[in-house]
């Protein structure tokens, strides 16, 4: 398979090719100690303005200074410290997941500038509220902003994690790993609320499984899943995340924007925690309490009020039941799963405004075929996506892979054979999921059927 003409690639520490030494080069001029660089950095800057020196000295011996560049600049950011803030003494075996190189810090609108970035403080920073920084956020995510360490968005940050973050936040510039810490104030996990960060910088090799999220929330009431906003391949993505990331769990820590209006010292007055499953004993016939009520509210707020004649209450009624199972059917559950009777992913789903609302009266969520107004469509069976295989239903599913953000493999649009951009268009959505191995070949099975149309 023939490699994009703009594919990104990572400098190796030994290749003497210019391609190499620009971007070592590159990466070396960025990492100011004031925009979160280590000194090993500028120890190498300082490498490079001697080697280009001797380069000329020794010109006629054939000793170039760009051939002297590749031979110092590499090795000198390989030996870089950590940075105490990050913690992560143990990351040089990171694993990325997902790639998700990114660039230096750096203006809006720009590549980053000959000078070091100005030094901050809390007095100069822009300030901006948990509620801002999430209506941000999800901007990109409406907008579904393409993954790339190199372009910038029309607000003027770059779309990659950090450049993310930094949009979010609200900052003057584009910033990188080894500097958004410099922006925030380390907290503990259990005091994280929406709009905090989540960071994972590798200061021996930053192209390495460096990575940043902001928090969204809890997804469950264990608060071992998030919802996780970040910028990734191939777009802006919110989605439940385990705390806190799938890969480099431990080496993520988490800041709090030193901005923010309100919780800064780590109080969570200013937002309410998510209120945790309460058990199932508390809903069913004979059940009378506030949290019945609390379901009532939160099943109407996602379109249940027609199941209501007189608003929710603390009685468990039918009309309880039925918006229940009706939410439940929603999301494409079934059997067991849709008795009518909330349990921990029923109260999850709707405490965190995950899945789908309850359909309008009339729509039939989960029924229908292809090219049908159901909800969600029933998924058609495994057969229906094999090489050879042509019909209504790789159609449907190529067009919700391209309305999902995921149909970048089609060269003229989905059409009803299925091929190889169809595979690889479902391998991206499901690699999204986290999903790996077998889980993430490419042909679509009921579970990635059930989140490709949620």
């Amino acid at each position: 398979m023939t490699a994009p003409v703009f594919e990104e690639y990572e400098p190796a520490c030994d290749c003497p090719c210019g391609g190499c030494a620009e971007q070592r080069r590159r990466l070396a001029q960025g990492l100011s100690l004031r925009a979160g660089g280590h000194p090993a950095a500028h120890g190498a800057r300082r490498a490079l303005v001697l080697v280009t020196a001797a380069g000329v000295a020794l010109g006629a011996t054939g000793v170039g200074a760009g051939e002297a560049d590749a031979d110092t600049a590499g090795p000198a950011l390989g030996t870089a410290q950590p940075d105490e803030a990050t913690a992560t003494t143990a990351a040089t075996t990171a694993e990325p997941d997902p790639t998700s190189p990114q660039g230096v810090s750096g203006p809006l609108y720009g590549p980053p500038s000959a000078g070091p970035s100005p030094d901050h403080s809390v007095e100069t920073l822009r300030k901006t509220s948990r509620a801002d920084i999430i209506n941000r956020a999800k901007l990109w995510v409406d907008a579904k902003v393409p993954y790339s360490m190199t372009k910038y968005w029309s607000d003027g940050y770059r779309q990659d994690c950090s450049g993310y973050v930094s949009m979010a936040w609200n900052l003057d510039g584009n910033e990188w790993t080894g500097s958004l810490s410099h922006f925030g104030t380390r907290i503990a996990r259990e005091d994280l609320q929406p709009g905090d960060m989540l960071l994972f910088h590798n200061p021996s090799d930053p192209t390495k499984g460096s990575h940043v999220t902001l928090f969204g929330g809890w997804t469950d009431y264990t608060h071992t899943y998030y919802l996780a906003y970040e910028q990734t391949k191939p777009s802006t993505r919110a989605q439940s995340t385990p705390m806190a990331y799938w890969n480099n769990s431990a080496s993520y820590v988490a800041y709090r924007y030193k901005g923010v209006t309100g919780g800064n010292s780590g109080s969570t007055a200013d937002t309410p925690k998510p209120v945790a499953f309460p058990g199932a004993k508390s809903f069913g016939p004979g059940a009378d309490n506030a949290n019945v009520t609390r379901l009532g509210e939160m099943l109407v707020a996602r379109g249940g009020e027609r199941f209501y004649d007189v608003g929710p209450g603390p009685r468990w009624g039918e009309a309880d039941r039925r918006a229940t199972e009706a939410f439940q059917r929603a999301q494409g559950w079934r059997g067991a799963e849709a008795d009518g009777l909330p349990g921990p992913d029923t109260w999850r789903y709707l405490a965190n405004g995950l899945g789908k609302d309850i359909p309008a009266a009339g729509a039939t969520a989960g029924a229908g075929g292809p090219g049908g107004t159901s909800a969600r469509p029933e998924y058609p069976g495994a057969g229906q996506f094999r090489p050879g295989r042509s019909g209504a239903y790789v159609t449907q599913l190529g067009h919700q892979l391209v309305k999902r953000g995921y149909g970048s493999h089609y060269v003229s649009g989905p059409g009803p054979r299925w091929g190889e951009a169809d595979r690889r268009n479902v391998e991206d959505f499901q690699r999204a999921q986290g999903w790996r191995g077998s889980a993430a070949d490419g042909y679509p099975g009921p579970e990635t059927w059930r989140r490709l149309f949620a």
